[in-house]
C-alpha cells in the first residue's frame, strides 16, 4: 500500500497499542492530524494506525475520551480524504457494533480474520473448507488425517491456518502432498492436538502411540484423571455411540468424518436424543464422524468392556495411591489390547 515513489515520507505509522485510556485518545489525534496533513512535495502517503487495541469492547475502548477521539475520527473520514492519502487501521479485537466500525464498513476495504468459535457446532466443517480452500491456493495436498489434525491445531483462525500453510508451502518446495507427519513436525503441537493424536491413537488401536502420548501428556503436567476424562473415556465413548448409530441404522463407515455428519442429521430427533453435544446444544457431529471413520476396529462389547475400564480406572485414581502412569497404561492396554 506504500506508495512506490513516495520514499521514506510516503509512510506514517501511528502505534495504536495504547496502555491506557489517555493514551489512546492521543494516538488517535495524532492519527487526526496525519491525515489532515497534506504529503510532502504533492507526493501520495499512507497513514497506518497499527494494532489498534481501543476499538473494541473493554473498559479503555468505552471510555468517553476515547470515543469522543473516535468521533472526531469518524467526522475526518467522512469528510473526505484525498485521493493521495490512503488510511490503513489494524486492530486484534473490533466492536462491530460502534459508530467507528460501521462508517468504516461503508467506505474501507474490509479483511476481517475472526477466528471460528469452538464451542459453537459445525466449527469443524467451517473450519476444514477454510484449509481446503486456502490449501487449494497454493496447490497443497492434505491426506485426510493430516487435514483432521492441522485443523484442530489451527482452531479455526485464519491468521494462524495461514501462517501455518505458509510454513508448510515453503518447506515441501516442489512437493505438494501434506501428511499427518509433517503437520507433526512443523505445526505446533498444543495440548489439544496431543489430546487428538492420542484419541487417533486410541482409534486407530495403536497401542504403542497411545502409551506414548499419556506419557507425554504427563510429563507436561496434565493429570491423570484429566487425561481419562478428556481423552480416553470420550474416544471409547464416541467409538461406541458411532458403532451404535452404524449398525442401528445401516449408515456405511465413512472415510472421512462429514457423510457421517450428514448421516446422523438426518436421523429422527428421538434417535439422537442419547449424543453428546455442545456449549451451544447442537451434537458433537464432527468427533463422532472420526470415531465413525475407527469403529470397525471394534467390537461393541470391546467397547463395553473399555467403559467399564475407564470406570474402574477413574475409581483407583480418585481412591487408591496407586501410580497414575501404571493406572492409565493399565486401562489403555485393556482397551486396545486384545485383538479384533
Amino acid at each position: 500500500l506504500k506508495p512506490a515513489a513516495a520514499g521514506e515520507f510516503g509512510l506514517e505509522t501511528i502505534d495504536g497499542a495504547a496502555d491506557n485510556a489517555e493514551q489512546a485518545a492521543s494516538r488517535i489525534r495524532s492519527t487526526i492530524e496525519a491525515l489532515r496533513t497534506l504529503p510532502f512535495f504533492g507526493g501520495e502517503k499512507l497513514i497506518w494506525l497499527k494494532n489498534a487495541n481501543f476499538l473494541g469492547d473493554d473498559q479503555k475502548a468505552r471510555s468517553a475520551m476515547v470515543q469522543a477521539a473516535l468521533e472526531e475520527l469518524t467526522e475526518t473520514i467522512d469528510a473526505g480524504l484525498g485521493s493521495e492519502i490512503t488510511f490503513l487501521v489494524s486492530a486484534i479485537d473490533v466492536d462491530k457494533r460502534r459508530s467507528f466500525y460501521k462508517s468504516l464498513a461503508k467506505r474501507a476495504e474490509l479483511q476481517i480474520f475472526d477466528k471460528l468459535d469452538s464451542s459453537r457446532g459445525g466449527w469443524e466443517e467451517e473450519a476444514t473448507a477454510m484449509v481446503q480452500t486456502r490449501a487449494k491456493k497454493r496447490k497443497l495436498q492434505f491426506n485426510d488425517d493430516a487435514l483432521e489434525l492441522f485443523v484442530l491445531l489451527t482452531g479455526g483462525d485464519t491468521r494462524e491456518i495461514e501462517n501455518e500453510l505458509e510454513k508448510i508451502d515453503i518447506y515441501l518446495g516442489k512437493e505438494r502432498t501434506v501428511n499427518i507427519d509433517l503437520v507433526r513436525e512443523l505445526v505446533p503441537l498444543t495440548r489439544e492436538g496431543v489430546i487428538f493424536d492420542l484419541s487417533n491413537a486410541l482409534a486407530e488401536r495403536d497401542l504403542e502411540r497411545a502409551l506414548d502420548l499419556v506419557r507425554q501428556l504427563l510429563d507436561q503436567g496434565e493429570s491423570a484423571i484429566g487425561i481419562l476424562l478428556v481423552a480416553i473415556l470420550p474416544t471409547v465413548r464416541n467409538l461406541l455411540l458411532a458403532k451404535d448409530l452404524m449398525e442401528r441404522h445401516r449408515i456405511p463407515r465413512p472415510h472421512v468424518p462429514f457423510p457421517f455428519i450428514s448421516a446422523v442429521n438426518r436421523l429422527p430427533a428421538d434417535a439422537v436424543t442419547h449424543l453428546p453435544r455442545k456449549k451451544d446444544g447442537s451434537i458433537n457431529a464432527y468427533t463422532l464422524g472420526i470415531a465413525a471413520q475407527n469403529a470397525h476396529r471394534f467390537a461393541a462389547e470391546q467397547l463395553i468392556a473399555g467403559m467399564q475400564a475407564c470406570l474402574a480406572a477413574n475409581l483407583q485414581l480418585v481412591t487408591t495411591q496407586l501410580d497414575h502412569e501404571l493406572v492409565l497404561t493399565e486401562v489403555v492396554v485393556k482397551i486396545l489390547g486384545s485383538g479384533d
